[in-house]
């Protein structure tokens, strides 16, 4: 019988340690493969380790395929997770340009602001995310006070709390405004399912629960355009929401009170940012009527900007 010799350690080269060596495939991908195609995930494997040092451990572990759907998945989080960084980089990059042209250019100004507030605007506008109302009509920090909400509806006194309403009060009755401008807009989505509704909505749907405050602008609608398509019935409405809502201001006891002695005015306001135009009016508070139901609110001072 022959017998093999012993490696010879003093004249083999170091690899021949590891060459002889039988490993089972099964520990290392859970299944047998070829010794081709396990040569082939190892030198694709050390490829990729260089550019991507975390996938040598998972890829190592897993058959090709799932090797290649790893390294893809990896590769698309990554991507995801850099716009979400670019996302953050550019407002840092925005905030970094505020402070220097901005805020320390006007640093007095600031640290006056950071002692008090003392703006002549409460603001009432949409949340739409096109209707900024910094952005549309150039309120600096410290010039409005401002609430955005859907439709930019204000809800009567007497339907109780809201973030609206505190808005209000603090502003008239702490801050001293001298205006509120209720700011509506073009092919506002509020306004679209206010008019879009069957009776008095669906009461579980948060959104229906809010816009049927303007059930009345929606009826008004509906008698004075009848005969109008619905998309020019939603922009009627748009306007008339917000004269609704004026009238609804006056339902504020603190706030008829001073719009009353002259020292709050209240103001609608309407942009349509399909043609970049704005409405400006403001109540007549002598001549409207506040009915509840018939409210008909008289308007002065009209301006049409575009």
């Amino acid at each position: 019988m022959a017998f093999l010799s012993p490696i010879s350690l003093s004249h083999d080269p170091p690899t021949s340690l590891i060459a002889p060596r039988t490993i089972d495939s099964t520990q290392i991908f859970g299944s047998k493969l070829k010794s081709g195609e396990l040569q082939h995930t190892q030198l694709r494997l050390t490829a990729n380790s260089r550019t991507t040092p975390g996938l040598t451990m998972s890829a190592s572990r897993e058959p090709p395929a799932l090797t290649q759907e790893h390294r893809n998945n990896k590769l698309e989080t990554v991507v995801e997770t850099e716009s979400g960084t670019d996302l953050f980089d550019n407002l840092k990059r925005r905030f970094l340009s505020f402070k220097k042209h901005k805020y320390m250019e006007n640093l007095e100004h600031y640290e006056q602001l950071a002692k008090n507030q003392e703006p002549k605007f409460m603001v009432i506008a949409c949340a739409d995310s096109r209707v900024c109302p910094s952005a549309i009509l150039g309120f600096q920090p410290g010039e409005s006070f401002t609430i955005r909400n859907i439709a930019n509806l204000v809800p009567p006194f007497e339907k109780g709390p809201s973030e609206t309403n505190a808005a209000l009060d603090f502003s008239v009755n702490t801050l001293k405004v001298e205006n509120i401008l209720v700011i509506g807009h073009s092919c506002c989505g509020g306004i679209r399912a206010l008019m879009s509704m069957e009776g008095e909505g669906d009461s579980s749907n948060f959104i229906h629960n809010w816009v049927i405050h303007g059930k009345n602008a929606k009826l008004k609608t509906k008698a004075a355009a009848s005969n109008l398509n619905f998309d020019q019935q939603c922009k009627h409405c748009e306007k008339e929401s917000i004269n609704r809502s004026l009238l609804n201001l006056l339902t504020y006891p603190w706030i008829e009170e001073k719009v009353r002695e002259g020292v709050l005015s209240i103001h609608g306001g309407y942009y349509d940012f399909v043609d970049c135009t704005f409405e400006k009016w403001t109540m007549d508070y002598k001549e409207t009527s506040l009915s509840e139901e018939d409210g008909k609110i008289s308007v002065k001072d009209r301006l049409f900007w575009c």
